[in-house]
């Protein structure tokens, strides 16, 4: 199976100004993300999609490919589904947030298998259990409950499930994606639905239309940067890693 890691990277961000591009031990944030998204053994090439030129420049700069995207996506879908109809010969594409500079090249492989000796599945994704009452509550961290199967039966910025009776686990998701290639196409052609546009999660839009979501259960952890602390949070790790 042909894999293509795309890790969509805007400049602007409301919390962190040119978040992409900001310094995480010598290299722009988006060049860690790739050099990690590369490192993964199922994949066979990792590019960053971007309508920036300068976070274009720094990817190459540094070693890494790039290629420039339109500016008038109005979802990360439609920026991946673009860079999808250029690379007819891949299978699966990945998506990896370009603000996930501690990505597990070891998680893309796991998400890629997922697909293995399956040909229905469509399309699939990560979570992690949380037990922080905390972490729980927070709307910002989307929360996921699944199927024997591991299907996902629902995605929600409210708790799930309620813990009417205490002891059942609850699962942030990770927004890291799969698609087979033409589901990705034609899932960025289809409308916003009731239930997507309601909790603000384009995932939903696939469950709403029918479609199953695989869903992995990873013990990694990642520090995302949304904010100034999450960059310092970052850079000590990072420093940690290259004593080691």
């Amino acid at each position: 199976m042909n894999v293509l890691c795309v890790i969509p990277a805007r400049y602007a961000s409301t919390r962190l100004p040119g978040k992409p591009l900001k310094d995480i031990a010598g290299k722009p944030m988006i060049c860690r993300v790739y050099e990690r998204a590369a490192k993964a053994s199922r994949v066979a090439a990792a590019i960053v999609a971007t309508d920036d030129s300068r976070i274009y420049d720094a990817v190459l700069q540094h070693g890494g490919k790039a290629v420039m995207t339109r500016k008038d996506h109005p979802t990360g879908t439609d920026r991946l589904a673009e860079v999808a109809e250029k690379y007819q010969d891949v299978d699966l594409i990945i998506n990896v947030q370009g603000d996930e500079p501690l990505i597990e090249p070891k998680l893309i492989d796991e998400l890629a298998a997922a697909f293995d000796g399956d040909a229905d599945l469509q399309m699939a994704t990560v979570c992690t259990e949380i037990t922080d009452e905390s972490e729980q509550q927070n709307p910002n961290n989307v929360k996921v409950v699944m199927d024997k199967q591991g299907y996902a039966l629902y995605f929600s910025r409210s708790l799930l499930p309620y813990p009417r009776h205490e002891g059942t686990p609850v699962y942030k998701h990770i927004g890291i994606y799969a698609y087979k290639r033409d589901f990705l196409l034609a899932y960025a052609k289809m409308a916003e639905t009731p239930l997507e546009h309601a909790e603000s999660l384009e995932q939903l839009r696939a469950l709403e239309n029918g479609y199953r979501i695989k869903v992995i259960k990873t013990p990694y952890r990642f520090v995302g940067v949304d904010t100034a602390e999450d960059l310092e949070k970052v850079n000590a790790i990072y420093r940690q890693m290259m004593q080691g």
